[in-house]
């Protein structure tokens, strides 16, 4: 297969030319040439974040200038023989952070079981026959189906449609499904909202049928260009969150001025 599909402009490519560029057929891969394609493209997936180890969830609960605040605190009343307080004051530090470790834990097991629970399915030509594989393994030059319900698994050159309606706000912000068709089109500057021969990844069918090539799949699809930007943008805080650690300087600056007097 060429090197250059990640470059072409596909909406501009009749359905057949397409089919021929990704050196496959309205019939589908046959298994081994798309046993060979994902060893050479991957999973069709736009990644995960590492899990985070209980550790890191750990001392996350104690990185907090309150809680600083209080060992500094104990570490006071343990000098000046309060050993009572002490106690009583790191007591309060072991159980705050090991109820907020057993939710943070919780809720990122839950997550990652939810994300098992919804993997996506996507149905495929292999071979000239219908076969529905996990949505991770379609690689390019796949002739996907797609039906109304069905989350479009990867970037994708309609081939045929029939009142084939797409919604794509996600990828767009339009508010109405945009209507499909598998005739090529002459501008190879349309931007993705204006590619009406084009389905995308993570887009979902409201109605009609239609039937696909995948022409990119994983990082390599719009959703995933997005995703990747979207990963390299540092979050930003919010004013109530700027306040809030505001006042946690304060408030500590505060404790340790009147420990002092």
């Amino acid at each position: 297969m060429k090197n250059d599909i990640s470059s072409t402009a596909w909406h501009t490519l009749s359905a057949q030319e397409a089919l021929d560029r990704l050196e496959t057929t309205d019939q589908g891969l046959d298994p081994e040439a798309a046993g060979e394609r994902a060893r050479r493209f991957g999973a069709n997936s736009l990644g995960e974040e590492a899990e985070p180890s209980r550790l890191m969830i750990l001392l996350d609960q104690v990185k907090n200038p309150l809680i600083y605040i209080l060992f500094a605190a104990a570490a006071v009343t343990a000098v000046l023989g309060h050993f009572k307080d002490s106690a009583v004051i790191l007591a309060v530090i072991v159980i705050n952070s090991a109820v907020g470790f057993w939710q943070e834990l919780r809720a990122e097991q839950s997550m990652r079981s939810l994300r098992r629970l919804v993997k996506a399915r996507a149905w495929v030509m292999r071979g000239g026959r219908e076969k529905e594989v996990d949505s991770e393994e379609l690689v390019p030059g796949d002739v996907v189906l797609l039906a109304s319900g069905d989350r479009v698994p990867a970037d994708l050159r309609l081939l045929s449609t029939t009142e084939l309606r797409i919604e794509e706000a996600a990828l767009t912000g339009e508010s109405m499904p945009a209507d499909k068709d598998a005739a090529a089109l002459d501008d190879p500057e349309l931007p993705p909202a204006d590619r009406r021969n084009m389905a995308y990844m993570s887009t979902i069918v409201v109605g009609g049928r239609g039937q696909g090539v995948v022409t990119a799949t994983g990082l390599a699809t719009l959703m995933g260009q997005i995703a990747e930007d979207v990963r390299s943008v540092r979050m930003a805080k919010t004013p109530l969150l700027e306040r809030y650690e505001r006042f946690e300087k304060l408030l500590g600056l505060t404790v340790l001025g009147l420990a002092l007097l």
